[in-house]
């Protein structure tokens, strides 16, 4: 909203200063602007598409770096690699290395809530039912 709101003022402010000439610019700059977020939205997934899906080289080094707040396109920046979809509600990732730790991120109305980090040998435990 913040986005479209700006443009409008621009177009507004470009009326108000020039008229017509200065609605032609405002155009022309709010034309340019969404180009460039097609562009970065663009090469974010060639990137992210040429790995695997789903995996990363290091899942605690990628862990590390999320924070809570961060956009879907931030994540794939750092993976390097389209998550795995797991759930719908609510929007859940994973990424996994090849050790097979995973992270797990969920998001909601397109940031990043939460993630966890599950370390394969935690994991991968098994209780046999026999203790000590």
């Amino acid at each position: 909203m913040l986005g479209w709101g700006l443009a409008v003022a621009a177009v507004a402010a470009g009326y108000l200063s020039w008229g017509w000439k200065g609605v032609v610019v405002a155009i022309t700059v709010i034309v340019f602007w969404l180009l460039m977020q097609f562009s970065r939205a663009l090469r974010v997934l060639r990137i992210a598409g040429q790995n695997p899906v789903g995996m990363v080289p290091s899942a605690v080094m990628f862990a590390s770096r999320l924070q809570p707040g961060m956009k879907l396109p931030q994540l794939l920046l750092h993976s390097r690699s389209l998550g795995q979809r797991l759930a719908d509600e609510p929007e859940t990732w994973a990424w996994a290395d090849e050790s097979g730790d995973r992270v797990i991120a969920e998001f909601g109305a397109g940031r990043l809530m939460r993630h966890r980090l599950e370390r394969a040998s935690e994991v991968s435990r098994v209780d046999d039912g026999g203790g000590p």
